[in-house]
């Protein structure tokens, strides 16, 4: 029927573009009309798109009418600037060509490229606007979402365990800042009411959850720190946040674990895989099948509406975003989408510490010079951090209160700094009594390890 009404719009825009241009906008109003009885759509961003697409469709149709081919001896009704069609010879003469319009093509050649333009052009247009609509509708379910509740405020949390030290990142981060690594060219769009998650694989019984009957297993929060394994020493691809949602372990007991899946294979909506070791659900750690973080629905970007928080490994064999399924299975019968590529198959997190000030190349006054930043070792915690100047002694430093042994800790030395060019360097204890090793190792295949050092500048006080 669409394409009946758009034969007859071109037949009546061949005589006057206004008729098409209207037949066009009309499609845009019947589009806002469907858009306005969503309560899920937002009526700006799909006014924003069909309008574009109405300006696409009406700039199509004219190129379209300008390279129709008209026929020997004749020219387009109703094209602007044409000459009038001369009366019929009856004189046994050749017909002239009739010159090209300034600026157009004709010829039915040059119609049908026009025409596979306009078709392209549309179809990015519809694609788009459905991208926006479909976006808008997910933003607004997802801020209609109820959040559990809230361990304490960022403010309450922030004046126990930060030490507010200028230039070292604070203990929570923040949602817009937190790092992200994904494999996504594009972020997936998940409607809530449609989502399942698949429990599969080696369980007693298989489930499809809803959002609904997943939330209804209970809530609980718990503070975690996620590393990403391509972290370099001393980088940023780190954060902390209240993570809130279901124990994995309540999730996988619905389904029964049975005995020899050793592995569990986390599969995004897109169809990206993390696995890990069963255990892991079951250890104690606080690995949550999580909805909320830092007490907001979780951001598209971060996996919205379900994803996998595990402690003490890093993203790339557990924090899947987006999560549609949990496979039980073993760990000889699946590899997960990094090992295949070169990246080991265990990713447990390395006890780790970074300097965040000074920073690299700094110059400082001599004095008293803070140095100070995080350390971290999830599921183990922090016992001690020291700081080394130019190879001497290495000096304890102070570190703030821990909240848990799965978040990192910031630490600070106050540091009676010479006139001179000095090299700075850090290292980190862990819970467990093990001190991370000097050892200067890449990312791959399963974490870089070394000391982070910096080299700062150190000028007199009175220069």
């Amino acid at each position: 029927m669409a394409a009946l009404f758009g034969a007859g719009l071109g037949l009546a825009a061949r005589r006057r573009l206004v008729v098409g241009a209207a037949g066009i906008a009309a499609f845009g109003l019947l589009g806002l009309a469907a858009a306005a009885a969503d309560p899920r759509a937002s009526l700006p961003a799909s006014a924003g798109a069909l309008l574009a697409a109405v300006v696409a469709g009406v700039a199509a149709l004219h190129r379209l009418l300008a390279a129709a081919p008209t026929g020997r001896g004749a020219t387009q009704a109703g094209q602007p600037g044409a000459a009038p069609i001369p009366p019929a010879s009856t004189a046994a003469e050749p017909a002239a060509p009739v010159p090209a319009v300034a600026g157009h093509t004709t010829g039915r050649r040059g119609f049908l490229r026009v025409a596979a333009l306009a078709t392209g052009v549309a179809a990015l247009s519809a694609a788009s606007g459905r991208w926006l609509t479909q976006r808008s509708a997910v933003a607004l379910a997802r801020s209609e979402l109820l959040l559990p509740t809230r361990v304490g405020s960022t403010g309450e949390i922030r004046a126990a365990v930060d030490l507010v030290v200028e230039g070292v990142v604070p203990f929570v981060t923040p949602n817009k800042r937190f790092y992200r690594f994904d494999t996504a060219l594009v972020v997936p769009r998940v409607d809530v009411d449609t989502w399942r998650l698949r429990l599969s694989g080696m369980v007693d019984r298989p489930q499809d959850l809803t959002y609904d009957q997943l939330v209804d297993l209970g809530l609980s929060e718990h503070w975690t720190t996620l590393a990403c394994v391509s972290n370099e020493v001393g980088g940023g691809l780190i954060g902390n946040a209240l993570w809130g949602g279901v124990p994995l372990r309540t999730v996988l007991d619905l389904a029964g674990v049975q005995a020899g899946a050793t592995q569990i294979v986390a599969r995004s909506v897109d169809g990206w895989t993390a696995g890990f070791p069963t255990g892991a659900a079951y250890d104690g750690r606080e690995a949550l099948v999580a909805v909320s973080m830092n007490g907001e629905p979780l951001p598209l970007e971060h996996g919205y509406p379900v994803r996998l928080v595990v402690p003490g490994l890093y993203g790339y064999v557990s924090a899947t975003k987006w999560l549609g399924e949990l496979e039980l299975t073993t760990l000889e019968a699946f590899d997960a989408y990094w090992v295949p590529r070169g990246w080991s198959k265990l990713g447990p997190i390395k006890t780790q510490s970074r300097i965040d000030v000074p920073s690299f190349g700094a110059t400082v006054p001599a004095g008293i010079v803070p140095v100070a930043g995080v350390a971290w070792a999830q599921g183990r915690g922090i016992s001690a951090v020291e700081v080394q100047v130019d190879e001497a002694g290495w000096q304890p430093a102070r570190l703030a209160a821990a909240l848990n042994d799965d978040t990192w800790r910031q630490w600070v030395w106050e540091w009676d700094a010479t006139p001179g060019p000095h090299s700075l360097q850090v290292r980190a204890t862990d819970g467990d009594g093990m001190t991370q090793t000097a050892e200067r190792r890449p990312v791959m295949p399963d974490g870089a390890t070394g000391y982070h050092t910096i080299r700062v500048n150190v000028r007199a006080a009175d220069s």
